[in-house]
């Protein structure tokens, strides 16, 4: 029995040894759009709290382009050893892969689940120059636009994008829409009158909000914003078809050991349950929300890439 024992512990002295080992430098967490916007504010502050549970620092990377490819497909070819890690999103991540018909990497099996962290509900705002104040003025004012309306999107394929596209499907008129590398610079263009229409997580809204340079018209979804009490929903007014949020998760390459995905969830989940870290996340729009596990995470990934490919089809949503 003792030697049987002993033969046990020697079997599974690898395995705790590189559980132990992970993470043996820093790592990085590679943000796929520029500095600024709601990605941006939730990925650093997740970084910082993971850090410092994993004993090493967390080296944040903007690698804002074509609606998050770019910044995904950094992640998809780093090694798979857990030190390099992605931030996702439903737009960056799932509906990219979507509308572009080509992509360099494989977004079903490219990469490892880690967890999810939760979600914001997006904002459809407009420069307060436009004559509207929701939805409906909104649809009237669009549908006798000559030339038509124009749209800031962080990036074709995001999940901004995807909501423009409906909102133009569902009120009956058309949109151009104009791209940009995140969304800092699309908000600018917005605030300075340059770009009519914007939609995205509440958190970079709210200083333009308060300020009078931009307007929100409603929260596309079932449930007002915690942030924006006071603005009411696209089902309030109506309009039902557009419900989207914003959701936030965390994936690292394919094939990264399952000791280093677990010690990463763990790490993740205990940032996100931080009395400290949540009014900082809720602050900034995001309903917290943590996954059981890798595979619950990984489980929720096909149904929204299902969900969304419903949507692309319907809109058809299509970047050349």
């Amino acid at each position: 029995m003792i030697a049987r024992r002993a033969a046990l512990m020697l079997l599974a002295t690898p395995a705790l040894a590189r559980a132990q080992a992970f993470p043996a430098r820093p790592l990085r967490l590679v943000i796929p759009f520029t500095a600024g916007g709601s990605n941006d504010i939730v990925g650093r502050i997740v970084a910082e709290g993971m850090a410092a549970r994993l004993g090493q620092p967390m080296v944040v990377e903007n690698r804002g382009g074509a609606g998050g490819i770019l910044g995904n497909d950094i992640v998809a070819k780093a090694p798979p050893d857990g030190h390099t890690l992605l931030l996702a999103g439903s737009g960056s991540f799932t509906i990219s892969s979507l509308v572009h018909p080509r992509i360099p990497y494989d977004p079903v099996n490219g990469f490892a689940a880690i967890g999810y962290m939760g979600a914001a509900p997006n904002v459809i705002a407009i420069d307060p120059r436009v004559p509207v104040r929701n939805l409906a003025e909104l649809r009237e004012f669009g549908r006798a636009a000559q030339p038509p309306m124009t749209f800031a999107s962080p990036g074709a394929g995001t999940t901004a994008h995807a909501l423009g596209a409906m909102i133009a499907l569902t009120l009956g008129f058309e949109i151009v829409f104009i791209h940009y590398r995140g969304t800092a610079p699309a908000l600018t263009d917005v605030v300075a009158g340059r770009v009519q229409m914007i939609t995205n997580a509440a958190a970079p809204f709210l200083p333009f909000l308060q300020a009078g340079t931009l307007r929100a018209l409603a929260v596309a979804g079932r449930q007002r914003a915690s942030i924006l009490p006071d603005l009411s929903t696209s089902f309030e007014q109506g309009f039902p078809e557009l419900d989207s949020a914003t959701w936030y998760g965390l994936l690292a390459p394919a094939g990264t050991p399952p000791e280093a995905i677990q010690r990463l969830h763990a790490a993740l989940n205990a940032t996100l349950e931080d009395p400290a870290v949540r009014p900082r996340l809720a602050e900034n729009g995001v309903e917290v929300e943590t996954s059981p596990s890798p595979a619950d995470f990984a489980r929720f990934l096909v149904t929204e890439r299902e969900r969304w490919g419903a949507i692309v089809r319907r809109a058809n949503l299509r970047v050349e």
